[in-house]
């Protein structure tokens, strides 16, 4: 059986995913091969954390009114922060192409660009990551734990958090509220 690869797709978590951390996730993968897979959740903000607050702590000048969320990108190295963007960033050889208009970049100098006003139009900023072993996503969506969907930048960048799993969901036509939790197989 060919593996898949699921590189700048989305998961959807199921109604039973069983991990509280994980529940009514969206999840953009950034890496997916024989080593396991990495991504990050979307549309988790951390509790009271904004971009001003993080910028401060890292001791980068910058308006007071960065007031956008950073958010819960997943619980693995949960003070590594990423930056999901617009391609409107071409960023360095660091910044990774995801899918069609959505880059990521995981380094201070987009930090500074975008407190300096030359960061990317689009932008979405999270600590931590959400990391799987070789296997164990494969094995986690034949558990039905998760839905594979194509990436939307507007979900990303263009929506409240609380509206995105429901919007993910029914871009697929799910109607979320018809889901069980129980999985099964034919």
């Amino acid at each position: 059986m060919k593996e898949t690869d699921l590189t700048g797709k989305f998961l959807v978590a199921m109604p039973g995913i069983g991990d509280p951390r994980f529940a009514r996730s969206v999840i953009l993968i950034c890496d997916h091969g024989a080593d396991g897979a990495m991504g990050i959740i979307v549309n988790k903000p951390a509790p009271r954390l904004m971009l001003s607050d993080l910028l401060s702590q890292l001791e980068i000048e910058h308006a007071p009114d960065m007031t956008h969320p950073v958010h819960f990108g997943g619980p693995v190295e949960a003070q590594r922060g990423f930056v999901l963007h617009s391609d409107d960033y071409p960023g360095d050889e660091s910044s990774l192409a995801l899918s069609s208009g959505i880059r990521m970049t995981a380094t201070l100098e987009i930090l500074r660009d975008m407190a300096g006003g030359t960061g990317p139009s689009h932008t979405l900023v999270a600590l931590g990551y959400a990391g799987w072993s070789p296997g164990q996503l494969e094995e986690e969506i034949a558990a039905n734990g998760w839905l594979i969907a194509d990436p939307d930048s507007e979900l990303i960048f263009d929506i409240d958090a609380e509206a995105i799993w429901p919007a993910a969901m029914r871009a697929m036509g799910i109607d979320p509220r018809l889901l069980s939790g129980a999985g099964g197989r034919a």
